[in-house]
């Protein structure tokens, strides 16, 4: 049996690759305070949404975030169940804020939103599951800025590669000559 594979689903394979290697890089790099994170893999679901539309950019997330829980040992665990909360409230929120005026919701303004939902996935899962208690509300300041910073810094960056016309693939196929 042979499995038939589409120019897209190559591509899906290898924008997803790459933000699997970002959240790994990301992985290894120290918080100054727990569970506050880049989010880098994010631009690269960004940059796919912009350049390859919703259902593009949704696979590349969930593949991301299932890949990486497996090759981090973290399948199934809390921290699973948080970057899927987290990576499904943002692509709701990218989904509904793609009917929003362009003109006044960009790149950098749908990054914002995607970061401010995706810790809300979190939080709620922390406090429904992880600690239900009401004390977790006084980490949404501090999760919140950390949202509107690296948001913010995740969308400049994806809007430089959308628009400088920079691919952060190569979708065309290889050839072993060099």
């Amino acid at each position: 049996m042979q499995i038939k594979t589409t120019i897209e689903d190559h591509r899906i394979a290898k924008l997803a690759a790459l933000a699997i290697a970002l959240h790994m890089l990301e992985a290894v790099i120290p918080s100054p305070l727990p569970g506050v994170k880049p989010g880098i893999a994010n631009i690269v679901t960004l940059y796919v949404l912009f350049k390859h539309g919703f259902a593009s950019a949704a696979w590349v997330s969930i593949l991301r975030v299932f890949a990486s829980s497996l090759l981090l040992g973290q399948f199934l665990s809390p921290t699973f169940m948080l970057s899927l909360a987290g990576a499904l409230l943002s692509l709701g929120v990218l989904w509904l804020s793609m009917h929003l005026p362009k003109k006044h919701f960009g790149t950098v303004s749908l990054s914002i939103l995607a970061a401010f939902a995706h810790i809300a996935g979190q939080l709620i899962i922390v406090r429904l599951w992880l600690i239900p208690h009401a004390s977790v509300a006084y980490l949404v300041p501090i999760f919140a800025m950390a949202a509107l910073f690296f948001g913010l810094i995740n969308g400049i960056i994806a809007h430089k590669l959308l628009y400088n016309e920079i691919s952060i693939t190569d979708t065309s196929p290889r050839s072993s000559h060099h």
